[in-house]
């Protein structure tokens, strides 16, 4: 499929956590629609490539960022890296994210400081530092999870906890930037049908059968649900959307 409309024709665009699953259904949507696409990966620099490949051919623009999140100095790196590629920014998406299932009883500081780390300090550290790339009118949009909203997973605590504070940043990052026209927001998936899934989802009619049950349309939600709602607050149409949280999670809130 080639180039869209081309809403976004002229724009350049970060997805961190690019190079596979909702994030790189995100990075080819915005080629799609015409951005300059920057791949970030933090260790799979292979998958990254083919994500660049993938929006090439379809006749996007695209480039690798590689730079692993949850470390000292990974916020600042990462913009080096970038800036080898790209003289501005207009479009942040902050995607990349970790979370492990596990009990209340048994998990580690080390793991808890982990997850909150990469899911919530790190969006944190790139937005502060991007906010002096991203050009007037730019968009900030946070990948963020239903289970922040909904306590349906306890052994998930640590991740939605990483995820409700990311939201809470959205709203009053949206303040900070709205003055020069910059719109900060936040979707939130619900079950995706991803590799980081598929280990107890795919092959696994129960499972399966038992995720889409969640959502009010009786199905596991794709990359592409989740890149399209993306898609549409990156746009201009979304101009008067701001500090946020868009349910992306096919009703299983409701």
């Amino acid at each position: 499929m080639g180039v869209l409309d081309g809403r976004l024709t002229g724009k350049t665009a970060l997805v961190t956590g690019g190079s596979r699953g909702i994030g790189r259904g995100i990075a080819e949507r915005l080629g799609r629609e015409g951005a300059r696409v920057g791949v970030h990966y933090g260790t799979n620099e292979e998958a990254a490539k083919e994500t660049v490949a993938a929006i090439e051919a379809a006749g996007g623009s695209a480039f690798a960022v590689g730079q692993e999140l949850g470390v000292p100095g990974d916020a600042e790196a990462l913009w080096r890296a970038f800036d080898a590629h790209a003289d501005g920014l207009d479009i942040l998406v902050n995607n990349a994210g970790i979370g492990a299932s596990q009990p209340f009883a048994t998990i580690g500081e080390e793991e808890y400081d982990r997850i909150f780390a990469v899911n919530s300090k790190a969006p944190f550290f790139l937005a502060r530092l991007g906010a002096e790339r991203l050009r007037d009118g730019g968009r900030i949009i946070n990948v963020s999870s239903g289970l922040s909203r909904a306590a349906v997973m306890p052994d998930l605590m640590a991740y939605a906890m990483s995820k409700g504070a990311l939201d809470v940043f959205t709203r009053y990052l949206s303040k900070v930037l709205g003055p020069r026209g910059i719109t900060v927001n936040a979707v939130a998936p619900g079950i995706v049908d991803t590799d980081i899934n598929a280990g107890w989802l795919r092959g696994n009619e129960e499972a399966w059968a038992g995720a889409a049950a969640m959502s009010a349309l009786g199905a596991v939600g794709t990359p592409a649900d989740i890149a399209d709602v993306v898609a549409f607050l990156a746009s201009d149409e979304a101009r008067w959307v701001t500090g946020d949280w868009i349910d992306a999670t096919g009703g299983s809130l409701a």
